[in-house]
Parts: structure tokens; C-alpha cells; sequence
């Protein structure tokens, strides 16, 4: 695919743009792999940092797609809601691990979604059924980091990255 717009710093902000795409992608299918094939529920909070990727694959695409269009401006807009939505979500991973290593509490959250029932008789039944997934106990450290701390790098590593393709985009007019 080539760029409509002839400037070098257009080209940088659309290999940097892929670049942030392709790790969004990785990440999110990595969390989801980690979840169906390797059977680690994600707790509330997991599932919270997922938010920023959902809407981050789309939002990444639609930058890639108007800058190929030349429309410089609007791919360096989508470019910053993007990194401010990593931003974000770098502090929520980062709030996250330090649950999960003892520094300040969880969420309420924390104690898993649990239904109640209204018939004493079913109680035993419910408790027995109800599966508790913890914010503050990592289920997984992958070079004695969790999940969450990976997600709080990867975050803070896609908010540069797309901060530079905005910045590239905004040069490249």
C-alpha cells in the first residue's frame, strides 16, 4: 500500500502507526489466547483493560486508512485518542499490579461477580457453583511480572508510539 502524500515524515508516522497496530493486535490476542486456550479467567479488572485495545484496533486501522488517504489531520486525531486511551490504560495496569503485589487494595471488585438467590435452599448450591476470580492475586508472572504489569509496559510503549505517529502525521501536512 502506498501513501498518497509524498513526505518521508508521513511514511514514519505510517510505519510507526502500523507498528502500534500490530502490537495492539498481538496483545489483545495474546489476553484472549491466554484466556480460551490456556484457561486463565480474567478478573474485573483484566477485563477493564481490555477496553483500550477493543477500541484501539479500529481506531489504529481508521489512522492507517486516512493517512493513505492524505488526510493527515484526521489520522493525527485519531493517532492522539488512541495514546490518551493507552495512557490510561498504562495507569489502570499499573494501579492494577500494585493490587496484585500488596501496595494499596484492589476494587471492591475483587471478590468476583457472585449471584445472589433468594431461596435459602439454593444458597449451598450457589456458593458451590460460584467461581471467584481476584484482582489482587496475579494468576500469572511472566519474568516475575504479572499480566497486568506486562499490560502497563505494553500500554505505555503504544501511548509513545502513538504519540510519535500523531506528531509525524502533523509534520508530514
Amino acid at each position: 500500500m502506498t501513501l498518497a502524500v509524498s513526505d518521508p515524515s508521513a511514511h514514519q508516522a505510517y510505519r510507526t502507526g502500523a507498528m502500534a497496530f500490530m502490537v495492539v493486535c498481538a496483545t489483545i490476542i495474546g489476553a484472549l489466547g491466554f484466556e480460551h486456550i490456556g484457561g486463565y479467567a480474567p478478573c474485573p479488572l483484566c477485563l477493564e483493560q481490555r477496553y483500550a485495545y477493543y477500541a484501539g484496533v479500529p481506531l489504529l486501522f481508521g489512522a492507517l486508512v486516512l493517512l493513505s488517504a492524505g488526510e493527515l489531520r484526521w489520522a493525527a486525531g485519531l493517532f492522539l485518542v488512541v495514546s490518551l486511551a493507552f495512557l490510561a490504560n498504562a495507569g489502570l495496569g499499573a494501579y492494577h499490579a500494585g493490587a496484585e503485589w500488596g501496595f494499596w487494595p484492589g476494587p471492591s471488585s475483587c471478590s468476583g461477580e457472585q449471584a445472589i438467590t433468594a431461596s435459602a435452599a439454593n444458597m449451598l448450591e450457589s456458593l458451590q457453583a460460584t467461581s471467584v476470580i481476584r484482582c489482587d492475586e496475579a494468576a500469572l508472572r511472566i519474568l516475575g511480572v504479572s499480566l497486568a504489569g506486562w499490560n502497563a509496559l505494553v500500554s505505555i510503549f503504544v501511548f509513545g508510539m502513538c504519540l510519535r505517529a500523531a506528531a509525524d502525521s502533523l509534520h508530514a501536512e
